[in-house]
């Protein structure tokens, strides 16, 4: 490893400056470190040791980034051109402490103001198990009610837990999305910071979700958490996650990982709504390997960013392992939503089911790309894929890339797709039943979407509610 001194200039200042105030950094930006721009092993070596990590840590990252830097950017899929690394700080640090605070009021005023904005700690206080705050690169709250606390769950943001449980976290870390898989896949490796690291232990169920907010403030910047989540046999919890950013005119990267294992009988699921501004682009790897008898559900919402490159994917490996996947996406002008599933059947009498939903409107772009792969010998294996594109005017494109591979002659596979736009009869009802027709083309949209949106806590089906009306605003005239 690089010389410390090497690595920040103001690095031998740093053990004088540990009784500093606690945050360094304001709304707007004033942060403790902030790296220079581009991916370099430099940066690593930065990101590694202002983190305090061990070395099998700092290797896996640098290994990470050759395979990154030998792999190169997919050639499928949306373009990427206008996403240049030399533009993008990988590695904003905002607190000068390494580590989450326990209370609320620890928060800086400006950053707990934007957070009661988006309602987390009213959400805490009333239906949530645990929260977790995630500003820039780093958690900067985490929090667990104590009676989860005492049957053993875990909720901790994953640098924590790669300290706090270093042998759990270690036996499972990258197993389920190694930095080999995919290009983000390895970049992320290489610069993770931040994410969940949730355990929930054998036979536990969590009543109540746990959800983890994810807030990009700087511009030009890059966020790559790293979620860790493992359910222990015939646990059941469900865990929430939300996105935003605010606009500018240059371009923001949010690449995470989401790595899941889902032990025998255990029953876990995974809501996101991402409503990142239109200068993101959010190029996201998911993953679960769902072992016998478990079941995983994952709810996909993608209402923001320029490019969206996202497919929750779900590996079925274990006798009567079943997974579904709800999946949204609405793409505005300037938007490319390329979103979609796959589901690996890889044991006996396995299930699965695929619901997509993608609206477009005023030049938006939204493709649905998706993989169902029956394996031989997954006797009995069920899969069932619908996937429903609506087009509010003239301009706007929706695609469909399915593809599937059947090698086992028992599975039972089926697909259906259809492509439809706004009728003018049914908004022509609408109106004259004194509602306007802007209003009368949200509600359409809305019923659309509602076999996905029933499926979400009351509480964050308003709030996927309240996010299409936005993106409806001005879709009249």
């Amino acid at each position: 490893m690089s010389d410390v001194n090497e690595l920040h200039p103001d690095a031998a200042k740093l053990e004088g400056m540990r009784h500093t105030e606690q945050y360094d950094f304001r709304l707007p930006e004033d942060y403790f470190f902030k790296s220079e721009k581009g991916l370099s092993k430099r940066v690593i070596e930065q990101i590694s040791y202002y983190k305090g990590e061990p070395q099998w840590m700092l290797d896996f990252r640098l290994r990470a980034f050759e395979i990154a830097e030998k792999k190169g950017r997919p050639k499928w899929g949306p373009n990427l051109d206008d996403l240049r690394f030399e533009d993008i700080y990988f590695y904003v640090r905002p607190n000068e402490k390494q580590g989450t605070v326990d209370s609320w009021d620890e928060i800086p005023e400006e950053v707990r103001r934007t957070y009661e904005r988006l309602g987390v700690p009213e959400a805490e206080q009333r239906v949530l198990a645990g929260v977790g705050a995630q500003f820039e690169s780093e958690m900067v709250y985490h929090k667990l009610k104590e009676e989860w606390e005492k049957l053993g769950v875990v909720f901790l943001d994953t640098d924590t837990g790669l300290k706090e449980h270093p042998e759990l976290f270690k036996e499972y870390f990258a197993t389920v999305v190694p930095p080999e898989d995919n290009y983000f896949a390895a970049v992320n490796s290489a610069v993770w910071s931040g994410g969940s690291f949730v355990y929930v232990p054998e036979g536990v169920h969590v009543e109540v979700p746990l959800q983890a907010y994810f807030l990009l403030n700087a511009q030009n910047i890059g966020q790559f958490e790293r979620t860790l989540i493992i359910g222990a046999p015939g646990s059941k919890f469900h865990y929430i996650e939300g996105c935003t950013a605010p606009a500018y005119t240059s371009n923001s990267f949010h690449s995470g990982v989401i790595e899941i294992i889902c032990q025998e009988g255990s029953d876990v699921r995974y809501s996101t709504i991402q409503n990142w501004s239109h200068n993101v682009y959010n190029l996201v790897t998911q993953r679960a390997i769902v072992e016998k008898n478990a079941s995983m559900g994952w709810l996909d919402g993608n209402l923001g960013s320029k490019v969206t490159m996202k497919y929750p994917s779900t590996y079925l490996v274990g006798e009567g392992a079943h997974g579904e996947i709800l999946s949204i996406a609405f793409a505005t002008d300037g938007q490319h939503q390329d979103a979609g599933a796959k589901v690996i059947h890889a044991a006996p009498n396995t299930t699965s089911s695929v619901v997509s939903k993608s609206i477009s409107k005023t030049g938006g772009r939204s493709s649905y790309r998706g993989l169902v792969q029956i394996h031989e010998g997954a006797t009995g294996a069920r899969s069932n894929v619908e996937c429903d594109a609506l087009l509010l005017d003239e301009t706007a494109r929706t695609d469909t890339f399915p593809y599937i591979e059947i090698n086992e002659k028992t599975a039972h596979v089926g697909h259906e797709a259809t492509v439809s736009k706004l009728d003018d009869e049914q908004i022509f009802y609408l109106m004259t039943r004194g509602l306007g027709e802007e209003e009368a083309m949200a509600l359409i949209v809305r019923g659309f979407l509602d076999p996905v949106a029933k499926e979400l806590p009351l509480e964050y089906a308003v709030e996927l509610n309240r996010l299409i009306e936005l993106e409806m605003e001005g879709s009249v005239g």
